[in-house]
Formats: structure tokens, C-alpha cells, sequence
């Protein structure tokens, strides 16, 4: 159980606060797809995520993709046509192994209910290479059956216990037609009405929610029943994207529809990437940078809207998060991008019950694998697990406790035992104003930000801590952990050696680690300079460090 913190530890001379601190940057992280999860790398990331990032619960797409051969209306082939069944069955051996090394991990599965399996979908489009069928089933009822015969088989193999703290999220993205959704909004809403009552058909405390929407939008793209890029010009060609009226996708829609057919939501669901991609009169497409504050700002709104809704205690669970969602761009592999997750995490941890980023690792094949250690993919760790700068901002998030002492613009200072605190600072340079990372296509176009400035001083006196107890203090900066920069410097290299491999791991680890010890008087003194896009964590000392 957490230890309640003391009242006598002072800040600056002013008692320490108490209130609580919801840790919503590892409550989820996200994933590809579940046939990922089979690889040994995918597994052996995950499992660092869970030990050193914290992570508690995995969100991917796939479950029912083909590749995990779960719906089986025909058996085999191989030189020759399948053979049909007389009835489908349901096959869970690659599911199974994927849902045993996340608990064995320590972690549990955020379930994402898709995509459709070919041999129930009503059309044949497919996304990705991988070819994801992403329509409507072509029987309502087989779908039905499917969720169910896997949901029972899951209480079975775990226990009613364990599936009780998994959440069903219904679908991704539906809005996004006719890629992850080939159907109507109302089609949809039919899949959601219908998968629901399913679930809560097999027990009435698991939790089930959706519409798990894409981006705020600022136009009426998806007003109506099919994605309308026509009324898209405004949005691309506006001057400053902060002053049109940024809204959730479906959300309005979806809680009126349930409620009016008493239809269960236990959480909403939606993807706040600070971004949008819209076409001009030309019809050319324009990524579109929303400000720093963004994140927050929608947060702000979908509380609003839960609250004056007809179920104001659903959940809130945001389950694709990130500075972009393109897994091509640079930007992820930065500092820069460190700097900016650390600052919005904090700024959020009182609006949302998970913010889940996507995703932990660049094992990850929407476009195909990529091309070089360091091609701009989502990951807190790349394909050869190396540590980004993003990974060390997560370890630093990680080590905060569970009452917040202090906050500032800059940073926080937590309780994590009697007497004892954890501390995150950064510097988000003040010459960025309202400006966000954006993306970037190129190393030496994320190096736009290199120069914005000035440093900042981080000053705070902490009182009524134990004398004597040292504190480890680590910095990730443009100097210290900059792995990617480091690759650049080398000739950015598509092929790595194992000796590359070490060396660059090695320097993606490098921190500016120090320590600071509490005076006779249990007096600590935090003085430090911070380099523009500096990340630093302050925390008691382990036994290694000492």
C-alpha cells in the first residue's frame, strides 16, 4: 500500500501539497498489431516497458485479423483450394500465446474487438499490407457469436476475475472511412449496439466502450454518415489552426444513439494525436500542427461532454496518443519529442483515466518495417531496442509518486515514501510560445528546434527530508541521450553492426547523472540550469547508483 506522505516537508517554506497524482502516461501503451506480439524482440520490449516504463495494460489492433486465425469457416488448402466447414469454428492458439506473455509480463490487455475476418466481411478492400479487412460483418449475428465464443474462451483460460479488469473497446477508428471502416456511422453504431450487449450478455461487469474516434476536426468532415473531404478547404488553408472550433469526432452522436436504445458505455474512447491532415480547394493534402496546449484543451471538452451526458461516470481512455500519428516521421526519435510527451502527460493527468502512446516499440508494420535503425517510428524503443529519448522520459515519468507536493509550468515534485520525494523538471523552450514539435521528414529538418532557447533555472528548497539521503539526478538533452543524433553524425547507416548496435546503445543510455544530498538539517537544494529541451528526473538514490 502507497505510504501516506508527511506534513512536515516543506517547498520553497510552503507545506507540501497532497493531492493525488493519476500516473495516466503507463496506465496503457499501445501496439501494432497482435500478430506482432508473437516476435521474441516485440515480446522482450514489452517486457521492459512493463519493469522499467510501468506499464500496466497493451492496446493493439488484430485480434481477429487473419494472420492470428482465430474464425475458421474453411480449413486449410495449401496447393489447392481450402476446404469448407460445415459450421465455423474459432481457433485461439496464436491469440492464447500472445494474452499469456502479456500477463506473464505483468501487464494485462486493453482488447481492441477487430478487425473483421475475411471470411465474414462484406467487402473485399484491405488496409495495410498485412491486408486488414475493415468492413461490416455480412452476418450480424456470426460476429456476435465470434466475440462471444472468444470472450468465454478468454474467462475460461483466465478466470472471470481476470477478464473483469480488461476493457472491450469496440472497433478503431471507424470514422476514418473507407479505411478502417468500409461502413455507414450508423453501421457502425450497429456494431457497437451489438457487441456491447454481447459482452454484457456474459456478464454484466466487464466493461465494454468505443466509438474509439480519430482527431478533433474543426469542420463537418464527418458530420454525416460517410467522411466528406469536400468541406475540408477551410480547415487546410486557414492561417492559424487555433482559432477554428476543434471538435471530437462521432462522440455527440454515439452517447445519443446508446441512450436512446439504453445501449451500455462504460468508457469513451478517442485518439487526440495535436494534428490533422486536410485537403485544399486544389485538393492537395496539408498536415496541419495544432498548438502545445492541444492535448489538454480536448481533454477539457470530452470532460465536458461526459459530464452532461446521460452516463457522467463513463471512463475516459484515450487510446492512441502522440506527436503525430505518421510512423515516418522523425520527430519521435528526438529530444524534442521527449520534451513535449513529459510536459503534456503532466499538464493531463487530471482529465483522462489513460492516455496510452502510440506505440512503445517500432516493431510495428502499418507500412511495412522500416527503413533504418531510426525512420521516425513511434517507438520508445527502436527495432534493435535501443532507447529513444522518448523511452527515458517515460522511466522519468515512472518514478513519480502518488501525491503531487508541487506543480509548476516547468515540472513537479511528488511524494513517494515518508520523507521522501521524486521530482520531474524539463525545458520546453520559451522561444517556442504556443508552438508544438510538428513533424518532420528528415533528421536535419527536426533540427529546426535545435537553437530555440533560452536555458532555464530550476530552483526549489525542499524541507523535512531525511539527512543525509542522496538523491540521483538525470538529464536527457541535446548533449546526453541524443541517440538519434548520434546516427546522424555516423552517416545514418540502414544497416547496423552489432558493434554499432552496442555503441549506439551505449550513448542512447549516456545521461548527465549526478546526485544531491539532503544537509544535517533535512534540507535539499535543487539548483540546477536546464538546456533548452532538457528532461531531468530527481529521485532517491538505488543501490546501484550509490
Amino acid at each position: 500500500m502507497p505510504v501516506e506522505p508527511s506534513a512536515s516537508v516543506l517547498i520553497d517554506g510552503q507545506p507540501s501539497g497532497d493531492v493525488s497524482l493519476r500516473h495516466i502516461w503507463n496506465e496503457c501503451i499501445g501496439a501494432g498489431r497482435a500478430n506482432e506480439a508473437l516476435r521474441a524482440d516485440w515480446q522482450r520490449h514489452f517486457r521492459e516497458a512493463v519493469d522499467v516504463l510501468g506499464a500496466r495494460y497493451v492496446r493493439f489492433h488484430g485480434v481477429f485479423h487473419d494472420d492470428m486465425f482465430v474464425y475458421r469457416a474453411s480449413n486449410g488448402g495449401g496447393f489447392g483450394p481450402p476446404t469448407p466447414l460445415a459450421q465455423p469454428v474459432y481457433t485461439f492458439a496464436y491469440v492464447d500465446k500472445v494474452f499469456d506473455a502479456i500477463l506473464d509480463a505483468g501487464a494485462r490487455p486493453f482488447v481492441e474487438l477487430g478487425f473483421m475476418p475475411r471470411e465474414l466481411a462484406t467487402q473485399t478492400e484491405t488496409l495495410f499490407w498485412w491486408k486488414a479487412h475493415c468492413s461490416p460483418p455480412k452476418d450480424m449475428a456470426a460476429w456476435v457469436a465470434l466475440v462471444t465464443a472468444t470472450i468465454e474462451h478468454w474467462i475460461e483460460r483466465y478466470g472471470l476475475d481476470e477478464v473483469r479488469n480488461w476493457p472491450f473497446e469496440v472497433w478503431n477508428e471507424p470514422n476514418l472511412v473507407p479505411h478502417f471502416w468500409t461502413g455507414t456511422r450508423t453501421e457502425y453504431f450497429e456494431l457497437y449496439e451489438a457487441t456491447a450487449n454481447a459482452i454484457k450478455a456474459i456478464d454484466l461487469e466487464l466493461r465494454v466502450g468505443g466509438p474509439s474516434s480519430s482527431v478533433f476536426v474543426p469542420d463537418a468532415r464527418y458530420d454525416g454518415e460517410y467522411h466528406d473531404t469536400s468541406v475540408e478547404a477551410a480547415t487546410a488553408e486557414a492561417s492559424d489552426p487555433e482559432v477554428l472550433p476543434w471538435k471530437p469526432v462521432w462522440i455527440h452522436e454515439f452517447i445519443a444513439y446508446c441512450a436512446e436504445r439504453n445501449v451500455p458505455i462504460d468508457f469513451l474512447s478517442t485518439h487526440l494525436y495535436p494534428t490533422d491532415f486536410a485537403f485544399d480547394t486544389q485538393g492537395v493534402g496539408r498536415h496541419i500542427s495544432r498548438q502545445r496546449d492541444a492535448t489538454r484543451n480536448d481533454l477539457v471538452v470530452m470532460r465536458q461532454i461526459i459530464a452532461e451526458s446521460p452516463y457522467p461516470d463513463a471512463e475516459l481512455h484515450i487510446t492512441e496518443w502522440s506527436t503525430s500519428p505518421s510512423s515516418r516521421d522523425r520527430m519521435h526519435d528526438t529530444v524534442f519529442a521527449a520534451t513535449y510527451i513529459a510536459r503534456a502527460f503532466l499538464q493531463c493527468h487530471d482529465l483522462a483515466d489513460s492516455i496510452s502512446y502510440w506505440t512503445f516499440t517500432d516493431v510495428f508494420e502499418e507500412g511495412g518495417g522500416g527503413i533504418g535503425p531510426f525512420h521516425g517510428g513511434f517507438g520508445f524503443v527502436n527495432e534493435q531496442g535501443i532507447h529513444k529519448p522518448t523511452f527515458h522520459a517515460m522511466t522519468m515519468l515512472n518514478r513519480l509518486g502518488e501525491k503531487i507536493a508541487l506543480q509548476t509550468e516547468h515540472g513537479i515534485v511528488t511524494r513517494t515514501a515518508d520523507d521522501a520525494i521524486a521530482a520531474l523538471f524539463f525545458n520546453y523552450p520559451d522561444s517556442m510560445g504556443e508552438k508544438s514539435v510538428g513533424s518532420a521528414n528528415s533528421h536535419a529538418e527536426t533540427r529546426r528546434l535545435a537553437d530555440e532557447g533560452p536555458e532555464r533555472h530550476i530552483r526549489h528548497i525542499v524541507a523535512g527530508l531525511n539527512p543525509g539521503a542522496v538523491y540521483d539526478v538525470e538529464i536527457l538533452d541535446q548533449d546526453h541521450g541524443n541517440v538519434a543524433a548520434e546516427w546522424h553524425r555516423m552517416g545514418e547507416p540502414l544497416n547496423l553492426s552489432r558493434t554499432d548496435v552496442a555503441d549506439l546503445t551505449k550513448i542512447a543510455d549516456d545521461l548527465d547523472r549526478r546526485t544531491l544530498t539532503v544537509n544535517v538539517d533535512g534540507v535539499l537544494t535543487i539548483d540546477i540550469s536546464l538546456a533548452p529541451w532538457a528532461v531531468m528526473s530527481i529521485s532517491p538514490a538505488t543501490p546501484h547508483s550509490l
